[in-house]
C-alpha cells in the first residue's frame, strides 16, 4: 500500500534512542510492533482489568483483548486514510503496557499513593515500560521503540513530567500534535472500550436493554437491526447491534477525518505536527452521540455498586501493597532490592515500589497481599 505523504514513514523517522542497523526483512515500525508482542508486559495484560476483575468471568474483556481490539479497529482506519498501518498497530498494542491491576482504580490507588513522590501516570508507565522496565536485550535497556511509536504511547503528559522528557515531552509544552497515526489510536481506544463496555455491561447483566433505549448511538442502530431481523435471538441483537454501532462511528471518523486533512493543506507529518489541532476527528454529532454513550457508561456501568465495591476492595490491596513493601524492602523480590541498591535518587524506593505494583496482574496482586497480609508467617516472593 502506498502511504500518503503526510503519513509516518520510516524514512523520516526521528529514530530510536540506541542507535541500531535497519532491519533486513521488515519496517522499523513492524520491528517495534514485533518487539512489544513478544515483551512480558504485553503477556500480562491477558490478566489485568478492563472493567471486570479477571476472575469474574472468562468472557469478559481484559487489557489484552482490548488492546488487540483496539489495535483491529485503529488500522481499518489507518488504511482508509491511507497512514502507516504498522506504526498505528505498534502504539495500540502498547498504549495499556503500563497499566496498574484493577483497572482506573488500580491507577488511582498508586497515584495516591505516590502523591509525595511525583504522582502515577499510566501513559508515562507505559514509555517507562518500554524504555526502561523491559530487559530483553544485551545492547540497551527497554524495547529501543521509535520515537514514533513511543509519542504514540504517551497520550498525556502533566507539564512537570513532561520537561524531563527532553524531544518527546516538547509537544505537551509547546501545545503541537503528534502524528496522525497517533491521534487516530487515541480515538480508536474510546471506539473500542465505549462500544464493548457496552457488550461485557449487558453480558454481566449490570446493564438491561431498557436503559439503553435512550441513547441515541446504541438505539438508531437496535431498532434497525429488530426491523430488518424481527425473529433474531436478544444475544445475536446485541452482537449485530454493536457491530454496527462500531461501522457508524468509524465511517464518520474516517470520512470527516479525510475532510479535514483535504482541507489542512498539510503536506507531511511536519505540517501535522504544527497544525493548531488534531486532524483525526468525528463530525460533531458523532461525537456528541459518542459522549452521551460514554456519560452513560460511566453513570450507570462503571459506578455501579457491585463494580465499585469490587474496586473499593482492590484499591486496599493495592494500597496496603504499598505500604508494606516500603515499610519492608526486603519483601520485595531479589530483582527489586537489586534496584535499590543502585543510587537512584530521592523517592527511589518509592518508584521502584510503583514499578513491581504496576507490573502485577490481578491475581497476582491479590495473592502476594495474601501471603503478605493476609496470613501470618507468610513466604516471601521468591522464597
Amino acid at each position: 500500500m502506498t502511504l500518503a505523504p503526510y503519513a509516518s514513514h520510516d524514512a523520516t523517522s526521528r529514530g530510536r534512542r540506541y542507535p541500531e542497523a535497519s532491519p533486513a526483512n521488515r519496517s522499523e515500525y513492524q520491528r517495534d510492533r514485533d518487539r512489544i508482542i513478544h515483551s512480558a508486559a504485553f503477556r500480562r495484560l491477558e490478566y489485568k482489568t478492563q472493567v471486570f476483575i479477571n476472575h469474574e468471568g472468562d468472557l469478559f474483556r481484559t487489557r489484552l483483548t482490548h488492546s488487540i481490539e483496539v489495535a483491529q479497529i485503529a488500522r481499518s482506519i489507518a488504511r482508509a486514510l491511507g497512514l502507516n498501518e504498522d506504526l498505528t498497530e505498534a502504539i495500540a498494542l502498547a498504549h495499556d503496557l503500563g497499566h496498574t491491576p484493577f483497572g482506573h482504580s488500580g491507577q488511582d490507588a498508586l497515584n495516591e499513593c505516590l502523591r509525595d513522590y511525583g504522582g502515577f501516570e499510566h501513559n508515562l508507565q507505559s514509555l517507562r515500560v518500554v524504555d526502561v522496565l523491559e530487559e530483553r536485550y544485551a545492547e540497551f535497556p527497554g524495547l529501543n521503540l521509535t520515537f514514533e511509536t513511543r509519542e504514540g504511547i504517551l497520550k498525556h503528559c502533566s507539564p512537570r513530567n513532561a520537561r524531563e522528557l527532553g524531544e518527546l515531552g516538547k509537544r505537551f509544552l509547546e501545545k503541537t500534535q503528534p502524528g496522525l497515526e497517533a491521534q487516530l489510536v487515541n480515538i480508536a481506544d474510546e471506539i473500542a472500550y465505549n462500544n464493548h463496555d457496552v457488550d461485557d455491561g449487558l453480558r454481566s447483566g449490570l446493564l438491561v436493554l431498557d436503559q439503553l433505549k435512550p441513547i441515541t448511538l446504541f438505539a438508531g442502530q437496535y431498532d434497525e437491526v429488530l426491523q430488518r431481523y424481527p425473529d433474531i435471538p436478544p444475544r445475536r441483537a446485541i452482537y449485530e447491534t454493536i457491530r454496527r454501532m462500531i461501522n457508524q462511528v468509524v465511517t464518520d471518523l474516517i470520512e470527516n477525518s479525510r475532510r479535514r486533512i483535504a482541507q489542512s493543506g498539510i503536506q507531511d507529518i511536519e505540517d501535522v505536527r504544527r497544525h493548531p489541532e488534531p486532524l483525526i476527528a468525528y463530525t460533531p454529532e458523532v461525537a456528541e452521540k459518542s459522549r452521551e454513550l460514554k456519560r452513560f457508561l460511566r453513570q450507570n456501568l462503571y459506578a455501579h455498586e457491585r463494580v465499585t465495591r469490587m474496586m473499593g476492595e482492590a484499591v486496599q490491596i493495592v494500597r496496603q501493597l504499598f505500604e508494606a513493601f516500603m515499610k519492608d524492602a526486603s519483601l520485595l523480590p531479589p530483582q527489586y532490592q537489586e534496584k535499590l541498591r543502585q543510587p537512584n535518587g530521592a523517592g527511589a524506593q518509592a518508584r521502584i515500589v510503583a514499578d513491581y505494583i504496576a507490573g502485577m496482574t490481578d491475581r497476582y496482586a491479590m495473592r502476594e497481599h495474601a501471603r503478605l497480609l493476609g496470613r501470618p508467617g507468610a513466604p516471601r516472593p521468591g522464597e
